[in-house]
Formats: structure tokens, C-alpha cells, sequence
């Protein structure tokens, strides 16, 4: 790493769901302009470890910050923090009785304090980047989950996120539909975006990544270049994963 501060750093995490340890001594660094892809199967811990970077999920020990702050506990400054870091999920958690231009521009409005004619300017740069801006007068349900999935992260992105947290955003699509909403990103990627990467887009982690993280029952086994990792993956645990999913 470089003297620079991390985007994100994690450090010593651990997390309990009960007597289940999800996340066991996780440690982490993102470079700010950095494309992490963290891999692995069903049930390693990595949405949950999505999930602490923005606190939706707290963790039991260890430090997380980003851009250098540790993360509040809440009120105020966890609003302000939810704000700098933008997440987009599986489900594509839009508001349904909001327009698209509405429930890209809402959050940007009330806490961001953005004049509503400059959050509609940019709400609609940001739908013409995901190619979606002809979609603004239509509600959720009106769209196919190709373009919900690329409204919410346009949603995510009018907050000017200093990172951007992806949750599996392609596991709930149509195969057909995959491959859009992975154009975004890699354009995305390509711009610079600082971004941590949970998918089983094999493809999407070889082209735009520039490190993968291999997690396996709570811990991270491996972390490398893509090129390194598909090509010689060093863990027994990550070769084994790679046997299932690339059986070409």
C-alpha cells in the first residue's frame, strides 16, 4: 500500500450472528480509485462484510474506516457517513410509489440538501450514463430488473459517494439482463470509482478488478491480482471453488 490514507481499511473485524462467527480477524485495505472483487461461496461472510462497511451490520471487535474516519455508531454522522459510501444490492430496493427521476434525486434532496433543480440535472446525467434516462417517468414496477438495478445505482451514485458497495447486484436478474447492469460497472470502474465488488461474475473480477479477495467460512484466504488468482490460486480452498465454477 502507499502512504495515502485507504478508502476503506479494516482492521481485526470479527462478527457473531450468535454462536455463528461470520467474520473472523477480517483485514482489509481499499486504495481509493481501487476495484476490490471478493469471491467465494455460499455463506463465507461476504455480505456481511459488505453490510459493516456502512454499519448496516455492527461488528463485535476490530475497526473499520473510510476515507480515514472510523465509523460512527450512529445519529448524525452515520447518516453523513451512509451518505459517502453508496450500496447497491440484490434487490434493487427502490421506492415503488416514486418515479425513477424521484427516487434518484430524493436522497440527494433531503440529505444532501441539493437544490431540486440541481438534483434533477444530475439525476439525469446520471440515467443517461446507465441508459436509462428515457425510463425517468416510469415507476419500478414499469421497468425490467436490468434497468431497476441500473437506476439504483444511479440512485446510489447522485449521492457523490466516495465509494461504492455492490451486494450480489446481478444475482436476482434475468441471465439476459446481467450484462447490462455490468457495462455500468466496468464504465464505472474505468472511471475511477473506489469500488468493493461482491459477485459471482467471474468474467466482470478477471476484466475490472484490480485485486480479488477470496473469502472461505469467515475469513479472507486469499487476496491477489486477478491474473494471479485464476491463473494459480495458492489456497486449496480457492482451487477447489474455482474447479465448481469454471468448468470450461
Amino acid at each position: 500500500m502507499s502512504d495515502t490514507t485507504p478508502m476503506v481499511r479494516m482492521v481485526g473485524v470479527d462478527k457473531h450472528f450468535g454462536d455463528l462467527h461470520v467474520l473472523r480477524d477480517i483485514n482489509l485495505e481499499v486504495a481509493a480509485g481501487q476495484v476490490v472483487v471478493v469471491l467465494g461461496p455460499s455463506g463465507s461472510g461476504k455480505s456481511t462484510l459488505c453490510r459493516t462497511i456502512n454499519r448496516l451490520e455492527p461488528v463485535d471487535n476490530g475497526l473499520i474506516e473510510v476515507d480515514g474516519k472510523a465509523l460512527p455508531a450512529e445519529g448524525k454522522q452515520l447518516a453523513g457517513l451512509r451518505a459517502d459510501v453508496g450500496m447497491v444490492f440484490q434487490s434493487f430496493n427502490l421506492f415503488a410509489h416514486k418515479t425513477i427521476l424521484e427516487n434518484v434525486t430524493l436522497a440527494p434532496i433531503k440529505v444532501r440538501k441539493v437544490g431540486k433543480a440541481e438534483a434533477q440535472r444530475r439525476a439525469l446525467e446520471l440515467l443517461e450514463r446507465v441508459g436509462i434516462a428515457d425510463q425517468r417517468d416510469k415507476y419500478p414496477a414499469q421497468l425490467s430488473g436490468g434497468q431497476q438495478q441500473r437506476a439504483a445505482i444511479a440512485r446510489a451514485l447522485a449521492m457523490r459517494p466516495k465509494v461504492m458497495l455492490f451486494d450480489e447486484p446481478t444475482s436476482a436478474l434475468d441471465p439476459e439482463m446481467v450484462q447490462e447492469v455490468l457495462d455500468v460497472m466496468t464504465a464505472l470502474a474505468a472511471d475511477g470509482m473506489t469500488m468493493l465488488v461482491i459477485t459471482h461474475e467471474m468474467g466482470f473480477a478477471r476484466r475490472a478488478a484490480h485485486r480479488v479477495v477470496f473469502m472461505s467460512d469467515g475469513e479472507i484466504v486469499e487476496d491477489s491480482t486477478p491474473d494471479a488468482f485464476f491463473s494459480n490460486p495458492t489456497s486449496g480452498r480457492a482451487k477447489d471453488f474455482l474447479g465448481k465454477i469454471l468448468t470450461h
